[in-house]
């Protein structure tokens, strides 16, 4: 259900997606549906070993294989220096990330790069790649941040140091960073509260676990120019990596962006694009690459593990005096972990005085991490509501009590700096304090808990273009790729802003020839910052073609006003024209009807959301079933409410797959252990009930249409809520996530 509604004719509406026709006949094409003529097949070498030296590579006898047309090794990629990649959701440097496509001294982690080569047929290329020969120096692995933070811990890196310490480090290490930030005087503080509640988690790294496998076609030609077909969640910023990993001119390539089968932030990097142009340069033909799902796992990145200690404290009427938090993140095989966005998240939910937040980015033999939906955020958030329930339990304080009574709202400093503007978290901790759910009644092992949650949003770079056609349709064109219903939302406020029916509107996604740059699809950015670029546009298009008729009826510009499709008189001298006649007629009245805006918005809406999760747990196999979820989250403006349900459910779905079951399991030497969807546990349908939503909207003042982001902050509480739930029901704290029933009977056998 929806808490409010609107006056818009298509803003808050549910009309049929643009592409929905194309999705369900199977039309759309996807990056693996790509083809074209004389194109070849890649495959990669990729290291049986979790840390080696490299001692040499023969390609020869792979080389002589009937069909082979190329092979590249790290050797062919060129030397990067240590520049900070701009644009993405990762965080790495050229050097690490080219590192990274292909090994060059070392191998980091099972599953990493070798070698790559393009081959008449596919079969040809994999049987070829088996045929390079490595020797390898294999090296002792470090596994867990416990490991690589010891003293003694083998390293990754030996020109590694850790930078935010309070001096230089002298000696290399597998600790990339420190983030610290604080304020108040937590050590004063602790004086004040009534009660403290320390604790120590740990969470494992989890995948994405997006449907479509990466893939790629690239045709480049002699002269460097060339075009890539790719699913991904921003051809420019792929456009871009591409180019500088390969020391070409990102102008000199095209990126077509194909329809992406979820991404979830783990397609906004790069893996086989420089690989498949690279062969594709040196051959002289199309090169196509598509991942196995075995590569995915054990190649592209998961989100981190974590090691989280928490101290909370509180005075008698529950108030929040004073909080610190220690948190390590695993960066996998090279620098990049997202602690820094934990550092922000972990008590931004939160107004306490007197706060210290240290973080560290750890690198360990494992693949690099990568964004997951809220990078980050749902691993402090599991440890801060945990901790804050725990508090709420012993003073004998409704959990949702004490979350208002500490929740921020307008003008509140956040923990990381800057005041909140408008924000909604009071209205869904109230929503789900009245909601039914919350006071229904609970059976024997059956438990309920609740968590909030938090999430900054993004703006970023972003153009947009408005066409009106001879026939009176539009086209919208954009440049980013549509995940979660953006061509609706935005062809929803061009038809508001036009006055034309919503599917007299073509959204169109760009490639990057054709439009203007764009950020990626990411960070809860593009209803928001795309809507708008694409309402600025047709507002511009709308002063035009009322000067045009102003024009032609001799009167003032101000003579005239847009209403419902068409250019009317104020005075009523004249009869309306539509839509249609100006489009007819714009080559008597200045030509092409047309507007392109830029922007790059600052007023992004931080979003917060808040969730109630129902349990029951069996006590004989410790297996956690849900029985009921609602989530009330603060949409701003829901545009398209499908989707921002959609959006609400599918954060909570990936929340309790992390919470119960999912994990990357490894050996003692690194190997993974469970690289496919078989034994890598996601929940499906059977395993969930109906996801209830309620949309809150407290609009961002700061967008046309009260938008704020919605597709991230969903994931961020389920981890807390499931583990509140889940003590509810059997009385027993489990602070390593996941909770498999083996873990859960181990704390149901504890005392």
């Amino acid at each position: 259900m929806t808490a409010t509604r609107t006056a818009y004719k298509w803003v808050g509406t549910r009309p049929v997606r643009h592409d929905g026709l194309d999705k369900v006949t199977g039309r759309a094409r996807f990056g693996a549906d790509f083809a074209t003529a004389g194109m070849l097949h890649g495959a990669v070498l990729r290291s049986p070993h979790a840390h080696a030296r490299i001692r040499s590579i023969d390609v020869s006898e792979a080389l002589a294989v009937s069909g082979v047309k190329a092979i590249i090794t790290g050797a062919d990629l060129p030397e990067l220096d240590d520049n900070q990649v701009e644009g993405g959701e990762g965080n790495a440097t050229y050097r690490d990330l080219s590192r990274n496509i292909l090994a060059r001294d070392k191998v980091l982690y099972e599953g990493h790069a070798v070698a790559a080569v393009a081959a008449t047929t596919l079969r040809v290329a994999e049987q070829a790649a088996q045929l390079i020969r490595v020797e390898y120096q294999v090296l002792a692995p470090v596994l867990t941040i416990e490991e690589a933070m010891a003293d003694d811990a083998p390293l990754l890196h030996d020109d590694l140091f850790t930078s935010g310490l309070d001096s230089p480090p002298k000696e290399p290490s597998n600790i990339a960073a420190r983030h610290v930030t604080s304020r108040g005087d937590p050590d004063a503080a602790w004086e004040e509260a009534d009660l403290v509640v320390e604790r120590e988690y740990f969470t494992k790294a989890v995948h994405q676990g997006y449907i479509e496998p990466h893939a790629v076609v690239a045709q480049i030609g002699e002269d460097g120019k060339g075009t890539v077909w790719g699913s991904s969640q921003g051809h420019f910023v792929i456009r871009t990596l591409t180019a500088n990993v390969l020391g070409w001119d990102p102008g000199d390539m095209k990126f077509i962006p194909a329809e992406i089968g979820g991404g979830f932030g783990g397609k906004t990097t790069i893996y086989l694009e420089p690989l498949a142009a690279l062969l594709s340069r040196r051959t002289g033909r199309p090169v196509k690459m598509v991942m196995t799902r075995h590569e995915v796992f054990r190649a592209t990145g998961p989100t981190s593990g974590t090691w989280m200690k928490v101290k909370m404290g509180a005075r008698k009427d529950g108030k929040l005096v004073a909080a610190q938090a220690w948190m390590a993140y695993e960066a996998g095989a090279f620098p990049g972990s997202p602690v820094g966005l934990g550092v922000m998240g972990i008590f931004a939910c939160y107004d306490i005085p007197n706060v210290y937040l240290e973080g560290y980015d750890v690198v360990v033999n494992k693949p690099k991490v990568a964004a997951y939906r809220a990078p980050g955020a749902p691993m402090v958030g599991f440890a801060a509501e945990s901790v804050i329930d725990e508090l709420a339990e012993q003073l004998r304080i409704d959990p949702v009590e004490i979350r208002l009574r500490n929740a921020v709202a307008e003008g509140v400093r956040a923990v990381y700096g800057p005041k909140y503007r408008k924000i909604g978290l009071v209205e869904t901790l109230e929503t789900a304090r009245d909601h039914p759910h919350y006071s229904a009644p609970l059976g024997p092992w059956q438990g309920r808990g609740v968590a909030s949650g938090w999430w900054m949003n993004y703006g970023g770079e972003t153009s947009a273009t408005v066409n009106i056609n001879s026939d009176g349709t539009a086209v919208v064109m954009s440049g980013c790729p549509d995940i979660g219903g953006s061509r609706a939302s935005l062809a929803q406020m061009a038809a508001e802003e036009l006055g034309i029916d919503v599917h007299r509107i073509e959204p169109v996604v760009a490639d990057t020839h054709s439009i203007g740059y764009n950020d990626l699809t990411g960070g809860s950015r593009v209803t928001f910052a795309v809507g708008m670029a694409v309402v600025s546009a047709a507002r511009e298009l709308i002063e035009d073609m009322c000067s045009r008729a102003a024009r032609m009826w001799d009167v003032p510009p101000e003579e005239v006003e847009w209403v419902e499709g068409r250019a009317q008189s104020v005075s009523g001298a004249f009869p309306p024209l539509t839509l249609e006649e100006l489009a007819a007629g714009s080559a008597r009245t200045g030509g092409p009807l047309s507007a392109t805006n830029t922007v790059n918005p600052r007023g992004v809406g931080v979003a917060f959301s808040t969730q109630i999760c129902d349990v029951e747990v069996d006590p004989e196999t410790g297996r956690v079933t849900i029985l009921r979820y609602t989530v009330a989250q603060d949409a701003g403006r829901a545009i398209h409410p499908d989707y921002v349900e959609g959006q609400m459910q599918g954060g909570v779905v990936q929340g309790i797959g992390w919470a119960l079951n999912e994990e990357y399991i490894f050996d003692g030497d690194g190997v993974m252990e469970n690289p496919g969807f078989l034994d890598y546990r996601m929940p499906v349908a059977s395993d969930l009930p109906m996801i209830d939503t309620v949309i809150v909207e407290v609009p961002n003042p700061e967008h046309p249409y009260g938008v704020r982001g919605v597709g991230e902050v969903g994931i961020v509480p389920p981890l807390g809520a499931v583990a509140n739930a889940v003590y509810a029901a059997t009385g027993k704290r489990i602070q390593e996530l996941p909770m498999s029933p083996v873990k859960v009977l181990e704390a149901l056998s504890s005392g």
